[in-house]
């Protein structure tokens, strides 16, 4: 059983509401009140809600079983096996429908987080690496030769300036320019063998890149442009082996070559116990860069990252982020908690000739003063932006507190 709760830097509460026990799907609007959820009941239909207030905004219903959804201040993107769908984020209403995409059973894509930017990447090809760069604003389109086996993750910068991708084969990662696709960046994971590859990020200031896998190692890349040897260069052994490689290259096949010359992992992260599926991210808590993982059964490891030297990251933090099913201290969601009015159609707006229509429902926003005109989600709602990690009073202590055993479980 899947419990969907939302964790808050800002107010130090946790929500898990108690209608959708069994949700699979769960994305916030940075840290507003706003969130869209998708349960394994009703796989084909998409709520948001105002998770405070425990009341439902909308909900959409598609043709097929939903695989993704994300959200940025300007696009709402739902994602199906064989299409995609581009929501405007105020009204939601349907702007764009991209039909027969390549099969995608992952519902991999990406979303840029930008303000004034939506770049929508998702694979372009079911047998090789091509990504299909989508401009959600102006509708323009570009595809990247990026990989040759197929795309197995993607990820944006913060300025949808750059996009991370790896293959399936997960032993290369390649970091492109946004919007010419231009391969700025080339790192080696390893050389061993495959792995499947479960995230990557981006650092807020893009110096960064963390891969996290089925492995037992994360790694983190620094993007940093070699520029030609100086005077001043240290006579390091790393430096020498580096000029060694480079030199050696230059009398070796082309493949051989592109490994050599291919950037390793600045620093790294070894998980026990291995082989969770997890996700990573890289931040900056107190002032400091942290990578946060947080692992399939529950937990968050908080390391403290070396932006310096690099190397063995070391463990911070290690927190329990729910127990059982008692375990919750999220307000409980009921019927008199919603809202009586009757749900006004966007059907109309949303209809597909070419497959089964896509419905909708709409609340409004309920909180007082409501939105304007034509609009479900209200302006207040995109003004916060992201939290701020590193802002020590946007990161307080948060608690779970268990009324039945008497136990408060501390997140951070």
């Amino acid at each position: 059983r899947y419990v969907g709760k939302c964790f808050s830097c800002v107010s130090a509460s946790c929500s898990s509401p108690a209608e959708t026990p069994d949700v699979y799907i769960v994305e916030r609007l940075f840290s507003s009140s706003l969130v869209v959820v998708v349960s394994i009941s009703m796989p084909q239909r998409m709520n948001i809600y105002h998770f405070k207030k425990g009341t439902e905004i909308c909900n959409y219903s598609y043709p097929n079983k939903i695989l993704a959804v994300k959200l940025n201040r300007q696009r709402l993107v739902v994602c199906l096996e064989d299409s995609i769908y581009i929501h405007n984020i105020k009204d939601l209403k349907l702007l764009k429908t991209l039909l027969n995409t390549p099969s995608n059973p992952s519902g991999l894509f990406a979303l840029s987080v930008n303000h004034s930017s939506s770049y929508l990447a998702y694979p372009g090809n079911a047998t090789i690496g091509e990504i299909i760069v989508y401009d959600a604003n102006n509708l323009v389109m570009t595809m990247i030769p990026a990989h040759d086996s197929p795309v197995a993750a993607l990820a944006f910068n913060t300025a949808a300036t750059k996009l991370a991708s790896a293959s399936e084969r997960g032993t290369i990662i390649r970091v492109f320019s946004i919007p010419e696709g231009l391969r700025l960046f080339e790192f080696r994971r390893g050389m061993k063998r495959y792995v499947s590859i479960n995230s990557l990020s981006f650092s807020p200031d893009s110096q960064f890149l963390c891969a996290s896998s089925n492995t037992e190692t994360v790694h983190i890349f620094k993007l940093e442009q070699v520029g030609p040897s100086g005077g001043d260069e240290s006579a390091t052994w790393t430096a020498y082996m580096g000029k060694m490689f480079s030199a050696a290259s230059s009398y070796l096949p082309a493949q051989v070559s592109g490994i050599m010359t291919q950037d390793r992992a600045f620093a790294t992260v070894h998980l026990l116990p291995s082989g969770q599926r997890n996700a990573c991210t890289l931040a900056i808590i107190q002032k400091l860069p942290r990578l946060l993982v947080a692992t399939a059964n529950g937990h968050l490891f908080i390391y403290n990252v070396d932006a310096q030297d690099g190397g063995e990251c070391m463990l911070a933090h290690k927190h329990r982020l729910f127990g059982g099913d008692d375990d919750s201290d999220g307000r409980e969601w009921s019927e008199a908690t919603r809202p009586a009015q009757a749900f006004p159609t966007y059907a109309a707006t949303a209809a597909l000739p070419a497959c089964t229509p896509l419905t909708a429902t709409l609340t409004g926003y309920s909180e007082d003063g409501g939105a304007k005109k034509g609009e479900v989600i209200p302006e207040h709602e995109f003004a916060a932006g992201p939290v701020c990690l590193d802002d020590e009073n946007e990161f307080p202590p948060v608690s779970i507190q268990n009324s039945q055993k008497g136990k408060e479980i501390c997140v951070w």
